[in-house]
């Protein structure tokens, strides 16, 4: 080998070697510092001064070293100690969304900082910190907290004398004798000033005043009126409103354009279909003139709004017995009465005197127990004991305490309710703040 090469490989391997060399004792020294920087904290918090071990704490944690993790530990332990002190707890916070922060955060952390929020009365950021530690670890502690966690809520300040069922996030409401329309925190959109108001669906609703009948927006203009006499009218959904005139009762569109069928009686639409009867007899019919139920039957159970159909299911009532027709087929079981499904959950169903839940399928999910009960709606479902309603989960746990006079289902993470001050509107903190859509 030529000589200068042979020289050139020698200190090639040489610098690479010291190098590595230089590394690693840089390396080493910098665990060294940062575990002497922890030890001496660690015997100034023995002796209770919390004050001069944070900088030194600070310091290792802020080296990217073999302890660091312990440096955080420790330091997080100091801040606890002095959270009364100014600018203490906005430490600790920050420290705690670092750590949160890390791709491989663990389910301490996100334990830890959710029972920070918590015992700070900070709800939704613990629940939000909950929600995301479960997409991240799929830890069941995490689960169980969240769920310990997620039925908080407040009560609003408003007040009305009645309120109706939610629909997408609104219901109806009047005081004074007078109809609006409320959002779910129980904001009015609409004022208290018709006699009559439908539901509100895409920015509209259909109101009576006097003898008038035709549809706003939400600043009250006028929309639009019937293009013949119509004596009333029932929820608007699906693009549809149903209006009866001296022929009996018609489907119309938004705009109050009525359709030629006409019906003895109708229900709202939901999920594109609408109970009606004709000659007597009810069934289930789609936007057109198909039917889903023929016209063959004694009632089709519907909701307070007037829906029937959830989860492309449906009750049948004949006499005293009520059974279920679910995706296109009749279920070989029985029931004394039934609530309509909602979009999701179960279906409350009564049986020698209680109630209880089914699936869609018809098998029973939670027991016969409860006085009174309505469908599931989203993760919650109201039930009546001893003359007061509450809330369950779908494992069927008393959730929100039965204490209200009456209670409507929830939408959109709220639900009227009637306490000693009338009607007002319960909204969980985990759906308050753009937490949850």
């Amino acid at each position: 080998m030529n000589k200068k090469i042979y020289i050139i490989i020698i200190l090639v391997c040489t610098a690479i070697l010291g190098a590595a060399w230089y590394v690693a004792i840089n390396t080493k020294s910098t665990d060294e510092r940062q575990l002497l920087l922890i030890n001496e904290a660690i015997q100034m918090m023995a002796s209770g001064i919390y004050i001069k071990a944070v900088p030194l704490l600070e310091e290792a944690a802020n080296y990217d070293a073999a302890h660091t993790i312990r440096a955080e530990e420790e330091l997080k332990r100091a801040y606890l100690e002095l959270l009364e002190n100014r600018g203490f707890t906005r430490r600790d916070t920050t420290l705690l969304e670092k750590q949160l922060s890390r791709r491989d955060a663990t389910s301490e952390v996100f334990i830890e900082a959710a029972e920070f929020y918590l015992n700070s009365s900070k709800i939704g950021t613990a629940l939000t910190i909950l929600k995301d530690g479960i997409e991240k670890t799929s830890c069941p502690e995490i689960e169980k907290l969240y769920e310990a966690s997620r039925y908080a809520y407040e009560l609003s300040w408003v007040r009305y004398d009645e309120a109706t069922a939610m629909f997408n996030g609104t219901a109806g409401v009047k005081n004074e004798g007078k109809w609006g329309i409320a959002g779910k925190d129980g904001t009015l959109i609409i004022p208290t000033k018709y006699d009559k108001i439908s539901t509100f669906f895409r920015g509209s609703a259909v109101v009576r005043e006097g003898k008038e009948i035709y549809a706003i927006d939400e600043k009250t203009n006028r929309l639009a009126v019937p293009e013949q006499s119509v004596t009333d009218f029932r929820n608007l959904s699906d693009g549809r409103i149903l209006l009866k005139t001296d022929e009996g009762w018609r489907r119309a569109s938004a705009d109050l354009e009525s359709g030629a069928k006409v019906f003895e009686d109708i229900g709202m639409y939901s999920e594109g279909f609408v109970s009606a009867k004709i000659d007597g007899k009810w069934g289930v019919i789609d936007l057109g003139t198909n039917w889903l139920i023929a016209p063959e039957h004694e009632n089709i159970i519907t909701d307070e709004l007037g829906r029937s159909v959830g989860q492309t299911a449906v009750f049948v009532k004949s006499k005293n017995t009520v059974k279920l027709f679910s995706s296109g087929e009749w279920i070989d079981k029985e029931f004394d009465d039934a609530r309509p499904f909602s979009s999701e959950g179960y279906a409350a169903v009564k049986k020698n005197g209680k109630w209880g839940f089914i699936d869609t399928a018809g098998e029973l999910k939670i027991d016969y127990e409860f006085d009174d009960a309505q469908s599931f709606s989203g993760h919650l479902a109201a039930v009546k004991e001893d003359e007061l309603w509450g809330f369950i989960n779908l494992h069927g746990d008393m959730v929100i305490a039965a204490e209200f006079y009456d209670v409507k289902c929830f939408s959109q993470g709220s639900a009227p309710v009637k306490t000693e001050r009338g009607w007002q509107f319960l909204t969980l903190i985990e759906f308050k703040g753009g937490l949850m859509l």
